[in-house]
C-alpha cells in the first residue's frame, strides 16, 4: 500500500502552513495587509478542498467549515469599517474570529499529523 500523500493533500496541507504562518505574523505584527495574505489563503484551501475526492478532507470538513465561514465574517467586517478604521467593537468581533480560524487550523493540523 502506498502512504504517498496524493498531489491535493499535500497542497492543501502547504497552503494549510502558509495560513498559519500569515495569521502568527499578523498576530505578531499586527500588519493588517496580512488580511490579503489569508484571505488569499482561505480561498485556495476551499478550492482544494472542494475538489474533493480525498476522504481526508470529509474528516476535516467541519473544520474546514469554521474557517470558511470566520474569514467570511472577517471580510463583512472590514467592509463595513469607516476608512478601514477598526473601533473597539470591530476589534473585539476581529479576534474572535481569528481565534476561531487559529483553532481550526491547528486542528486540522493535529487531524493530519503536521503537529
Amino acid at each position: 500500500m502506498d502512504d504517498t500523500p496524493s498531489e491535493a493533500v499535500v497542497g492543501f496541507c502547504t497552503t494549510l502552513l502558509r495560513l498559519n504562518g500569515a495569521m502568527a505574523e499578523l498576530f505578531r505584527s499586527g500588519n493588517v495587509e496580512l488580511f490579503g495574505e489569508i484571505n488569499a489563503a482561505v480561498k485556495e484551501l476551499h478550492a482544494i478542498q472542494s475538489k474533493g475526492g480525498e476522504p481526508v478532507f470529509e474528516a476535516v470538513a467541519e473544520e474546514c467549515k469554521v474557517i470558511y465561514v470566520n474569514s467570511d465574517m472577517i471580510v463583512k467586517l472590514l467592509r463595513t469599517t469607516e476608512d478601514g478604521v477598526i473601533d473597539r467593537g470591530a476589534q473585539t468581533a476581529l479576534n474572535k474570529f481569528l481565534h476561531n480560524i487559529d483553532e481550526a487550523v491547528m486542528n486540522i493540523a493535529g487531524a493530519l499529523g503536521l503537529i
